[in-house]
């Protein structure tokens, strides 16, 4: 099954300031993405061509990487996830900048079914968790996105063990 999944947001700071919170990704100060909601990126040489990592059970590694621009990710797990998913910061004007996350891929076998029942909910609002925390690292009003009877019962029943 070919998946195109798009997420935008149109941040009123200049691209810089973008920038700044871009370069965090996957560290132990992550500005970009909700780890107080989620599992955070875990990347084994940051970010840089080659570095693999993932977050929960989503593996990955870094494809192509353009600092302050975009950075690319190829997909590694699950099995039957064939392509890639994208951040990407584009200036729109001198203060509005567009925050992008793309996913362009093949599902085959069970790995369709994970995406259509599970995967592409939880994705979704991933996505829509890491965008309000960058918006709200700059306005007062804080954003937060409302997660869906679905989201809450998938997160419930895929919620990790306790050891």
């Amino acid at each position: 099954m070919k998946v195109i999944n798009v997420h935008t947001r149109i941040i009123n700071q200049p691209k810089h300031k973008i920038e700044e919170l871009f370069r965090t990704l996957s560290s132990g100060n992550d500005m970009m993405l909700a780890t107080d909601k989620w599992p955070p990126m875990r990347l084994d040489n940051g970010l840089s061509v080659g570095s693999k990592g993932g977050h929960g059970s989503i593996k990955y590694t870094v494809m192509d990487y353009k600092p302050g621009h975009y950075i690319q990710f190829q997909f590694t797990e699950p099995r039957g996830f064939n392509g890639f998913h994208k951040f990407e910061i584009t200036e729109l004007d001198v203060h509005v900048t567009e925050l992008k996350h793309s996913i362009d891929m093949n599902t085959i076998g069970l790995a369709t079914l994970k995406w259509v029942f599970a995967i592409r909910w939880l994705h979704d609002s991933y996505i829509e968790d890491a965008f309000d925390k960058v918006e709200n690292h700059f306005t007062q009003e804080k954003k937060n996105s409302r997660w869906t009877i679905w989201i809450r019962f998938l997160r419930r029943i895929f919620k990790p063990k306790k050891r």
